[in-house]
């Protein structure tokens, strides 16, 4: 059956990082007689100046028929005015929330040869690898009622952090059963001293625990973690979070890698249906130099074709050709620790070559 593959640049660096992955793509596609179909359509900035919507209903069907979505980057200064309906960032979560891509997957990883690309010593940041497990579709981000009120004197605005139990257990069983798939080690994050939702939250994942008896479950208050993850990183395997501290965590992981531009991330629903998107911004003040890394944008492809199309195989050697590619030496701009680097353009043609001599 024909595998259907969605793929949107969106705006910034996000075309160029998924034209080196497209390239990848139709590669794998010919060299394995793979049947695959891809679409492309545009999606934030670039579909709002053309159609006068970040997220046009056609490109939200198509996203709902398809397999697997490949998500490069949106947003820029261009768009920051717009109200918050028509800007470019509301087509991404418009499209985690309409196809209930309620489990985040964002592996931090360093390859030991780019340790100097980090910010942190090499004693502690060597053979990095950790999991953030973010709950995606519900928390703060979503919740009801929220608003501005500009009536009141003072004015004033306001948000709901909800979850309830079924949205809890989701995510905690996803990252159970990742934690046994690893190291088998799972640190819950929240800030249950302060907020009764955390508090609820904790409740939820540690009865859960009893189903993982072979997972060693931890608890740790948000602020702390942001703090370990600085000064010991390997103490973690897996994390499961919800969406506002998973979102601030999985960044300053993206951080100890020394360039996010490494790091790729997967949004799944309960069927493995997902959308695939590197952790990296639009970067527009970089766009169109071709210095950008679409290493993060290719990895998220491997992981698109790990769970969402059922490539594992392919999944692996790809994963393999990125780390010959570093191991040879090869680097952009934002891992070259100012030596020289290659160009955008070259990189998928060089992950090629790997993949034909593996």
């Amino acid at each position: 059956m024909t595998k259907k593959i969605l793929a949107l640049p969106g705006d910034g660096i996000g075309k160029e990082v998924m034209a080196s992955t497209l390239n990848v793509l139709h590669y794998l596609i010919e060299s394995h007689d793979l049947d695959f179909l891809i679409t492309e359509m545009n999606v934030g900035g670039a579909a709002y100046d053309v159609e006068g919507s970040p997220i046009p209903n056609s490109v939200l069907e198509e996203a709902k028929k398809s397999d697997a979505v490949l998500f490069g980057a949106v947003g820029g200064e261009k768009w920051d005015n717009l109200e918050w309906d028509l800007r470019p960032e509301n087509a991404l979560l418009t499209l985690r929330k309409e196809l209930n891509l309620f489990a985040n997957l964002r592996p931090a990883f360093l390859f030991n040869e780019l340790s100097n690309a980090s910010p942190i010593k090499k004693e502690i940041i060597n053979n990095l690898d950790i999991l953030i497990v973010r709950e995606l579709t519900g928390g703060v981000y979503f919740g009801e009622p929220r608003g501005m009120n500009n009536d009141a004197e003072p004015n004033y605005a306001f948000n709901t952090m909800i979850y309830n139990e079924d949205e809890i257990r989701r995510i905690a069983k996803v990252a159970f059963e990742a934690a046994q798939k690893r190291n088998r080690r799972l640190c819950s994050v929240d800030k249950a001293n302060v907020l009764e939702v955390s508090k609820f939250w904790r409740s939820i994942v540690t009865e859960m625990s009893d189903d993982y008896p072979d997972v060693e479950l931890s608890h740790q208050l948000a602020d702390n973690t942001a703090m370990q993850l600085v000064l010991d990183p390997n103490q973690f395997d897996v994390i499961v979070s919800s969406n506002l501290f998973g979102d601030i965590l999985s960044d300053i992981a993206g951080t100890l890698t020394g360039s996010i531009g490494m790091l790729p991330s997967a949004s799944l629903d309960s069927s493995f249906r997902g959308m695939y998107e590197p952790c990296h911004g639009s970067a527009p003040d970089i766009a169109g130099q071709d210095i950008a890394n679409p290493l993060a944008m290719i990895s998220s492809l491997s992981m698109a074709l790990k769970f969402s199309l059922k490539e594992e195989n392919l999944s692996k050697k790809l994963d393999e050709s990125i780390k010959t590619y570093i191991k040879n030496g090869y680097r952009t701009k934002d891992i070259s620790a100012g030596k020289a680097h290659i160009k955008t353009s070259e990189v998928s043609d060089i992950i090629i070559d790997i993949l034909k001599n593996e």
